[in-house]
């Protein structure tokens, strides 16, 4: 069973291929979509993350939480 998670605190410019993989170093990823503003098309700063498992969204969390990327510290 995969794990969703909520990834916030993103820089705005940040791009999809580079937040996978920075979730890729924890394991494998099934998806990640960042969320942007249907009116600007600009990036909201958050997103959602597709872990494997359950135990990889739980590893993910312990091991990027606070990590920064791209200027801003992931939550």
């Amino acid at each position: 069973m995969s794990k969703r998670l909520y990834v916030g605190n993103l820089s705005y410019s940040l791009k999809t291929t580079e937040l996978e993989e920075v979730f890729r170093q924890v394991g494998e990823v099934v998806s990640v979509k960042i969320i942007n503003d249907r009116d600007t098309g600009r990036s909201k700063g958050f997103a959602f993350v597709e872990m494997a498992s359950d135990d990889l969204g739980v590893k993910a969390i312990e091991t990027l939480n606070g990590k920064e990327v791209g200027g801003r510290a992931l939550k």
